[in-house]
């Protein structure tokens, strides 16, 4: 697993997002900016990327996952 993987993993489920994944060794920073995050507070947020990772999560080969997620309106105010 590498955050290449990764981030082709959520490409595929996340249309419309701009995401970049850094890290290795299995510990991963998603960074991902889109509409799809519209309305959802942070917990659902997380659940969102965690629905598409946990396969890999439980296999072991993602040990951690830090997250910055955010709507393109709350993007465009940082």
């Amino acid at each position: 697993m590498n955050a290449e993987i990764i981030k082709d993993l959520l490409d595929k489920q996340l249309s419309g997002c701009e995401i970049n994944v850094s890290g290795g060794e299995g510990k991963y920073l998603v960074n991902a900016v889109g509409d799809v995050f519209d309305g959802l507070n942070a917990v659902k947020r997380q659940q969102t990327i965690y629905k598409i990772l946990n396969e890999h999560i439980a296999s072991g080969a993602i040990h951690a996952v830090t997250m910055q997620l955010s709507t393109v309106s709350e993007s465009a105010k940082s």
